[in-house]
């Protein structure tokens, strides 16, 4: 028998970069089953058309940087990229939405930067952020949820408005969105800001149909089941807990305080956890092993400020949900938080 030298670390992980990637989208599938339930067949749409947009530009980039495209093609990288962006725009944006943002996320966040493991930002949501930035009327045309709807949206009206900008009917998506309930248009969160703006109470707005007894109609249901998804990664190790525990901590702890000495100005601790991307974020997104921080303590750094980013963004900025541009700044102090939090060296 040979002896072999070699240096450490002398563990080996069974999970390969590859089958991380393809059990992280299959955490996701409950979230995206009910977020396809609530909000209809083009959230599926658009996560197929993704995939497929996201493995061709992977392929062409890699051979444009003269590399086999098989090699990032297996990694499940770019699926994970498409699967985040589909899920976090309007399920029935129109399809160049979807082509800007992942050119964005793959070609300029991922590989310009180096490709896979060099990127300093999550790509999904570099991409989400310049989209909400550059087209804000597409961003946050949601439409309400299937319990408040008087008629379900089907798969082939849902395809057309995306792919053609109308339904089969001829109606533009303004006109399918006006034709429900106006108030319903709004996200919970963009409607509890606005009510607030406008004079009213928090308990005025949380009268309102959109709402329900934890968050809004639909958005609750949404991020209880990323939430299951999450724990899921937990148990199976595929993510740490100390970035997802970190953000949700340090959001209830931020929401709290605020909803304790200034009531009727800020929204609950409940409405903020389970409404928006709050769950998505906090497992999913801000998990990224290559753009979030590496060492122990500076996890929890990064996961409590993402937390206490997004509750400043969502209470006093300009957009309704600041999980994108909260994880984006956090990105930005990595190197920072990983330097003063790195591990002493044995012996020193």
């Amino acid at each position: 028998m040979a002896f072999f030298i070699a240096s450490s670390p002398h563990t080996h992980s069974r999970r390969s970069t590859p089958d991380l990637m393809k059990w992280v989208a299959l955490c996701a599938l409950p979230g995206l089953a009910t977020q396809t339930y609530f909000f209809g067949w083009g959230t599926i749409i658009q996560l197929l058309f993704a995939i497929v947009l996201a493995f061709s530009l992977e392929g062409i980039v890699m051979l444009v940087r003269k590399r086999h495209p098989m090699s990032a093609l297996r990694d499940n990288s770019a699926l994970v990229t498409a699967w985040l962006l589909a899920v976090s725009i309007p399920p029935l944006s129109p399809w160049w939405i979807v082509t800007i943002g992942l050119v964005f996320a793959i070609v300029i966040a991922k590989h310009l930067y180096g490709g896979m493991g060099q990127n300093l930002f999550n790509p999904a949501m570099v991409a989400y952020v310049v989209l909400l930035i550059s087209f804000p009327v597409q961003m946050t045309s949601w439409i309400a949820p299937s319990t408040l709807q008087p008629a379900t949206i089907s798969i082939g009206d849902s395809f057309a408005l995306i792919f053609s900008g109308f339904n089969l009917d001829g109606l533009s998506l303004q006109q399918v969105r006006t034709g429900i309930d106006g108030v319903t248009m709004a996200t919970p969160l963009d409607a509890f800001k606005t009510g607030l703006r406008a004079g009213q109470t928090s308990q005025e707005v949380l009268s309102h149909s959109q709402f329900s007894g934890l968050a809004g109609v639909g958005w609750e249901w949404v991020n209880i089941a990323y939430l299951l998804g999450g724990l899921l990664m937990l148990r199976l190790r595929i993510i740490a807990w100390h970035i997802p525990a970190a953000f949700l901590v340090s959001l209830v702890v931020f929401s709290g305080a605020f909803f304790l000495f200034t009531p009727g100005e800020t929204a609950s601790p409940v409405l903020h956890l389970f409404s928006g991307a709050t769950m998505l974020g906090a497992f999913f997104i801000a998990t990224d092993p290559v753009s979030a921080s590496t060492t122990v303590k500076g996890r929890l750094v990064f996961g409590a400020m993402i937390g206490a980013l997004v509750f400043i963004i969502r209470s006093w900025g300009g957009f309704p949900d600041g999980v994108a541009f909260a994880v984006l700044l956090a990105n930005m102090c990595v190197p920072m938080i990983d330097y003063y939090t790195k591990p002493r060296t044995y012996g020193h």
